[in-house]
């Protein structure tokens, strides 16, 4: 009998405020600072997971949150 290796359902990676800023989601140089990302949580304008004490991010969920919910307007 031939086994295969499992495949996960679900690729989600939580992460910690220090991983989900350098997880490359923002632009290079330009990320927010540490003080930033949970000010946004505080705020809750951004999606987390509380376990236990820790905060975590799953990157894929901040990434569509970020792209479609804080979107800055344009001046004009």
């Amino acid at each position: 009998m031939e086994t295969t290796p499992s495949s996960p359902t679900s690729t989600n990676q939580l992460t910690d405020v220090i991983g989900l800023r350098t997880s490359g989601i923002f632009p290079a140089g330009k990320e927010p600072s540490i003080r930033t990302l949970r000010s946004w949580t505080k705020l809750r304008r951004i999606p987390y997971h509380k376990v236990g004490h820790f905060v975590l991010f799953d990157v894929q969920e901040v990434t569509l949150h970020i792209r479609t919910k804080l979107k800055v307007p344009a001046r004009g």
